[in-house]
């Protein structure tokens, strides 16, 4: 399966249905009074986690996403049916993000965690709940409320405890192959791993955690050179980072040049991962400069401990999983530091002014915002009592009196969204 971990979507939710102008009408029931029913509420767009998927592949294939809308209102206060949401199953370490703003909508990190990512418009009001002692009989209905819509960008952040981390052919792939069932693409190659590939790996003393073999990394990675970016997004989670090395110099470089390229690019990104527990494992010590080689690194190096492998032979393996077991007991959950909120449940509103005046020039003006557009979509002017809700309404927000100061004589023309009318004081 071919493995996604970022994909653009346009998401809708549903609108809600309209409200109904209707009247009681039934023998022997003079003046029955408004029976109008309220519509439906819109369908929602909820991402779903699941441990079942590991790829947003789905997601790739089908980019919009709509919701169904609610139904209209039906005579004798007859509520419309509610539309059903819409769920989107995402594999857990889903982040939504809206990609107008780049704000994170979402961050789906436990199975069976939902988040309401556009939420459904609610149903518009009958005229029965416009009743009142001073109009015992209006003619007033609601339409449904617009649902939200969104420009997505997804994307998937592995849920690994450990990663593993180093320049390309380095041995990454080979030990996650030897201390787990995974099974990556080894070569003789650079970029041989071009995707992560995830392994549970059990120590001897019973304990266990998830590993990552993560793309190899290059010289201004943290800039998005080389998978850049496509590789540090999965480290973001690691809580111990396990730093391979090819002590045998077999490539031409200098193992301690490498040791601390790596680390640069790795206190250049974003996340803090320098301040995670740090495992360092030279391998490829079958080689002939190895020997040598390590005995120059530590020197280099300092206190730190180095663990010796020969990873096909699993040869230094044990000693570096207890490290890595030892060093997750007490290692911080980075994550929720970096984030400082909980995996979040909740829909991004951006705040805004009410609305804004533009003077289109030639005695035309218009008002936008999301308020007054929402107005004007929910407005029903099907009737004088309608017109007349929704002019007090424009009246009591302040449009008028905002017009008035912004230099709007009689006689001008004033857009409110698709709406279009004259202005008088």
């Amino acid at each position: 399966m071919k493995f996604i971990d970022r994909v653009k979507i346009y998401v809708q939710a549903g609108t809600g249905g309209n409200g109904t102008v209707a009247f009681r009408r039934e023998a022997h029931v003079p003046k029955g009074g408004p029976s109008g029913g309220d519509g439906g509420r819109g369908g929602s767009v909820i991402f779903v986690a699941t441990n079942s998927l590991s790829t947003l592949l789905d997601l790739r294939y089908y980019r919009e996403y709509k919701a169904q809308n609610g139904e209209k209102g039906h005579a004798k206060k007859m509520h419309g049916a509610d539309a059903d949401d819409l769920v989107i199953r995402v594999p857990v370490g889903t982040c939504v993000y809206d990609d107008d703003t780049g704000n994170i909508i979402a961050d789906l990190t436990k199975d069976g965690q939902r988040a309401v990512i556009a939420k459904g418009g609610r149903g518009g009001r009958g005229n029965a709940r416009f009743a009142s002692s001073r109009n015992p009989a209006p003619k007033i209905c609601e339409n449904g409320e617009p649902g939200e819509k969104f420009n997505l960008r997804v994307e998937l952040k592995l849920l690994a405890d450990v990663g593993l981390v180093g320049f390309p052919s380095v041995g990454k792939s080979t030990l996650l192959s030897v201390v787990s069932k995974a099974r990556p693409q080894i070569a003789d190659y650079h970029f041989t791993t071009i995707v992560p590939n995830l392994g549970v790996v059990q120590v001897k003393d019973g304990r266990s955690f998830v590993m990552a073999d993560l793309p190899g990394l290059i010289e201004g990675a943290s800039q998005g050179k080389g998978l850049g970016h496509q590789f540090l997004r999965h480290i973001e989670r690691c809580r111990v980072i396990v730093h391979i090395i090819d002590m045998s110099g077999s490539e031409g470089r200098d193992p301690y040049e490498d040791y601390v390229t790596i680390n640069k690019e790795l206190g250049e990104y974003e996340y803090r991962l320098l301040e995670r527990p740090q495992i360092i494992v030279a391998n490829k010590m079958d080689g002939d400069e190895a020997e040598e080689n390590l005995k120059k690194f530590k020197e280099k190096l300092g206190d730190q401990k180095v663990f010796p492998i020969i990873a096909p032979i699993h040869e230094g393996i044990d000693a570096v999983l207890y490290a890595v077991a030892d060093a997750l007991e007490t290692a911080p959950d980075f994550f929720n530091q970096e984030e400082e909120q909980e995996s979040v449940l909740y829909t991004y509103k951006e705040e805004e002014k009410p609305f804004t005046i533009h003077n289109k020039g030639n005695g035309v003006w218009e008002v936008t915002g999301k308020k007054v557009e929402r107005l004007v979509q929910m407005a029903s002017f099907t009737t004088d009592d309608g017109f007349q809700r929704f002019a007090l309404q424009i009246r009591n927000m302040g449009i008028d009196d905002a017009l008035r100061e912004a230099g709007c004589e009689d006689g001008d023309t004033v857009r409110l969204y698709d709406f279009e009318f004259e202005f008088y004081n």
